[in-house]
């Protein structure tokens, strides 16, 4: 088949040299002319270039194909990695992820061969996984979060039992050989896109044209490598799909296991479909990565369980649809331990002076500060913000209002974007911890991010967009709305795309004087309400930036609009220059010797959002 394909190739790449040189000869010229183009003819003058086209298209083919085998000469791992997986590490306290490593353990001493590498493809909420190497002392095992997850123990010894046998066929060396194979007749139509897509022609040029064809035709030679592509993989795979799920059932002599894994596979929306690109990988899955009408690397699903458990019906999947969510209903009631009373963690006077010198190496009394915060943090509370499943509903919980009647408002609103299930679990850790106090949202902020940017992007905008939802829910917005929408959204962005981050510019702060002088009035407004004391703060703002204040205080308007527009021209600030704006906010909030939670927060806000890390601070 392969052989077949690279035919195809070559000769669909000598077919659009042809009509390029048809269009271009005087013959093509003459043809209008009332003559008629000879094909034969035009064959015969141009074969040596089309014998040299044929053994181009060969060498590119060969070429690539070798390139990318060798970038995966470094076995398994390699493969993982490239798809975005964490390696679970010897000494990993995570329950699951421990569970999982005893697992592969434990079918690895059976069968006799050394523990591969193991991974988890922490953005992906398909139930899915594979095996990849060149031979069992370089194999890596890798399977998703919605694997690690939604599986109990026998279902997950299932899937990898089905994974090692892989190792053991043999099919895991042909698999990855297939990855540096294939992508020889991929590469023509990546070729061709990325032409068409940055091609810029003028119109005076009379070669646009014919190169234009040219990509056009490699994008259409790409669809013929796609098609083979897929064709060679389906002919490999899907006997051996059949293989090791018989194997994975003589390993462990329980067929409810794997098979278990199929039909969860079945039952849930996201089933084993990734977001990631899985064109070159997609043989080597335990399930289908994405939905292919034509040529599917694996047999068809209902097929798969039915050879495994005789007696299944389509019907037993609704009845597992409802067992699952009867065990959730239950795991939330005993996740749910009995209210504890939380005390808050208070610390002593402010130190603007200290504050700054300690941004970037806080002191030791800050450290106990933390620990003490951490520890006033109800247990299931913590347990959830550690935990990748519950982070987002602590995000929502922090969010929730202490007005009884817009929280059940803002309960219901999460339930119509982010399921039952979401509000559920929000419900539980309302019941046993009570509405948030004002000063546990911050922390439990920072300690749900890691989990949460662990999550699918597609999931994480699903968050955002229901964190903005809740937020609007009693038609304003706080300041602790504010902080937790714009610094989570640049978090998890700046986590996507941390070449982009800068910490610091090169503008001046005489050039920024306007904006800093909003942000401190916006700042003194929220931390006073008489106007003689906001003045007074504002004025200690000046005094601190260096600047004379003005006659009137700035009125921003919107607040919000302000800072959005405001605090990313001070994001530009040289570092010494940030250095004074941010003394000048501290000497705004704490030029009565105390902090109200409002002023920490907006405090907290503009800090993050222009690059400082500011030290723990607690209100007095």
């Amino acid at each position: 088949m392969f052989g077949l394909a690279l035919v195809a190739i070559v000769a669909a790449i000598d077919a659009i040299l042809l009509l390029v040189l048809g269009m271009s000869s005087s013959e093509y010229t003459e043809q209008f002319g009332g003559q008629s183009l000879q094909p034969a003819g035009l064959v015969q003058a141009n074969l040596p270039l089309l014998v040299g086209g044929a053994i181009a298209t060969v060498g590119v083919v060969g070429v690539a194909s070798l390139f990318r085998t060798i970038s995966l000469k470094m076995g398994g791992g390699q493969v993982a990695r490239q798809l975005g997986g964490t390696l679970v590490e010897s000494d990993t306290r995570d329950l699951k992820r421990r569970r999982l490593r005893n697992v592969v353990e434990e079918i690895a001493l059976a069968s006799g061969v050394p523990v591969p590498e193991i991974y988890v493809l922490e953005q992906e909420s398909g139930i899915n996984a594979f095996a990849a190497g060149y031979s069992p002392a370089d194999a890596a095992v890798a399977v998703t979060r919605g694997a690690l997850e939604k599986l109990d123990r026998n279902e997950l010894q299932g899937v990898i039992a089905h994974e090692f046998s892989h190792v053991l066929n043999g099919d895991m060396r042909l698999n990855i050989r297939l990855i540096g194979a294939l992508f020889g007749i991929l590469l023509l139509g990546l070729i061709g896109r990325r032409v068409l897509m940055h091609a810029r022609f003028g119109r005076s040029n009379k070669n646009a044209a014919a190169v234009l064809l040219i990509a056009a035709g490699l994008m259409i030679v790409g669809y013929i490598g796609l098609f083979f592509g897929r064709w060679i993989k389906a002919g490999v795979s899907r006997q051996r799909e059949y293989l090791a799920d018989a194997s994975a059932v003589q390993f462990t002599r329980d067929p409810d296991g794997i098979g278990g894994a199929l039909k969860k596979i079945a039952v849930y929306s996201e089933g084993s479909l990734l977001r990631t690109d899985t064109e070159e990988v997609s043989h080597m899955l335990f399930g289908d990565g994405q939905r292919m009408m034509l040529f599917s690397t694996h047999p068809p699903l209902p097929e798969r369980i039915h050879r495994i458990d005789p007696g299944f019906r389509e019907e037993d999947l609704d009845r597992l649809r409802a067992s699952i969510l009867r065990e959730q209903a239950r795991a939330r009631e005993e996740a749910a331990p009995e209210e504890r009373p939380v005390r808050a963690a208070r610390g002593g006077v402010f130190d603007v002076r200290g504050m700054i010198e300690q941004i970037g190496q806080p002191g030791w009394e800050r450290m106990l500060a933390a620990a003490a915060l951490a520890a006033a943090l109800p247990d299931n509370v913590r347990r959830a913000a550690h935990s990748t499943e519950w982070a987002p509903e602590v995000l929502f919980y922090a969010l929730l209002d202490p007005v009884e009647d817009v929280r059940e408002r803002q309960l219901n609103v999460l339930a119509g974007r982010m399921g039952i299930d979401s509000e559920a679990q929000v419900r539980a850790l309302l019941q046993s911890a009570g509405p948030p106090r004002a000063e546990q949202r911050l922390p439990l902020l920072d300690l749900a991010f890691p989990a949460l940017k662990r999550r699918p992007p597609d999931f994480v905008t699903r968050v955002l967009d229901t964190v903005k939802a809740l937020i609007e829910t009693d038609g304003r917005v706080d300041v602790f709305e504010f902080l937790l929408a714009r610094v989570i959204s640049q978090h998890l962005w700046e986590s996507q795309s941390p070449d982009t981050v800068r910490a610091a510019g090169r503008r001046k702060l005489a050039d920024c004087r306007d904006p800093a002088l909003r942000v401190l009035a916006v700042l003194a407004r929220h931390g006073q309400t008489d106007p003689a004391p906001v003045a007074a703060a504002f004025a200690a703002g000046c005094s601190a930036l260096g600047q004379e204040s003005p006659d009137s205080l700035p009125d921003p308007g919107d607040w919000v609009k302000a800072l959005d527009a405001d605090l990313p021209v001070l994001d530009r600030l040289t570092p010494a220059d940030k250095q004074r704006f941010v003394g000048a906010l501290a000497a705004v909030v704490t030029h009565d010797g105390r902090m109200v939670p409002v002023e920490l927060e907006l405090l907290r806000a503009a800090c993050a959002l222009i690059h400082v890390p500011l030290p723990l601070l607690t209100t007095v």
